[in-house]
This record gives structure tokens, sequence and C-alpha cells, in this order.
């Protein structure tokens, strides 16, 4: 199979959103997407772009991504932090995920950055076994916390009067 992995353009983001919609709906979560193509044209390719990502694409198109940012560590310094590797359905189990992944490993080493790090829902297996091949750090004692802009709002709104 010929895949090609290739740093993503202003003019793959429909497939990529595509994916990520793909991922939502894999996660049982497609109402928690409220991204739009208009908000990653801007996020991704505007005058202060906070992402970047990798497409693999064979001759039927774009069949998977992997999205990434640099974020910033106190203890460690700058990090590479893969938001989403997706690679849809007919296409998993053929190494692509992997090269998206090795692709994203590169680019961090590149960046001279000192941590690479994701997520996994503790659920999703096979991408469990993936990273544990791959001999990554899963690391249970950390709590994921966030907050959606809602209740963001709610929150402001609270300090605000308290």
């Amino acid at each position: 199979m010929e895949v090609i992995i290739r740093e993503g353009t202003k003019n793959d983001l429909a497939a990529a959103f595509a994916l990520i919609q793909e991922l939502a709906e894999y996660e049982k979560a497609p109402h928690e997407v409220t991204n739009t193509l208009e908000m990653m044209r801007e996020d991704g390719f505007g005058t202060n772009p906070i992402f970047k990502y990798f497409v693999a694409e064979a001759p039927e198109g774009i069949i998977g991504i992997a999205v990434y940012f640099t974020a910033y560590s106190t203890w460690k310094g700058k990090t590479i932090y893969l938001e989403d590797l997706v690679v849809t359905e007919n296409y998993r189990r053929f190494g692509i995920g992997k090269k998206l992944f090795d692709a994203v490993a590169r680019k961090a080493e590149e960046l001279g950055t000192k941590r690479f790090a994701w997520q996994v829902l503790e659920w999703n297996e096979p991408a469990i076994k993936f990273y544990r091949k791959a001999q990554a750090n899963l690391d249970a004692e950390w709590i994921n916390c966030r907050m959606t802009d809602t209740e963001l709002k709610a929150y402001n709104e609270r300090q605000a009067v308290a």
C-alpha cells in the first residue's frame, strides 16, 4: 500500500476535519465536536498558528492525520503534545498510525523538545497496546483536568461576584 506521510496544508483541512469527526464517532462523542473547519483554518494557518499536523496520503486521498502543538513544561521545557492521531477505519492495522506517530516523534526531536506527550482513553486497547509497544510511559498517576468554554465562563462569572 502506497502511503505518503507529509506535513498537512490548508488545502488538507477539509479531509482532516472529516477524520476528526470520524474519531469522535469512534469515541462515541460526536456531540462533543464544537470545532469548525473555519476555526481550524484560522487556528492552523491564520496570523497566530497554534497547531500543525501530518497527513497520511494514499492514492484515494487523506486517510490519516496526526495533529500536534508545542507546549511548555516548567519542569522539562519545550514539549510536543500529540492531540489526535486518526486513521480512517478501512486503513487501520496497516502501520499507517505508526508512520504518523513516528513523524511527530521525529519532529519533536528535530525541535529539541524535552517531552513528547499525549493521552489515550482507558478503553482504547488497540492504542494502549501500540503505545506500550513503543515503550511509552502510560502514567496513571495524573488526573486530567479541563473546563469547556461554558464551564470556563461560569467559573469566571462566579469569580467576578466573589
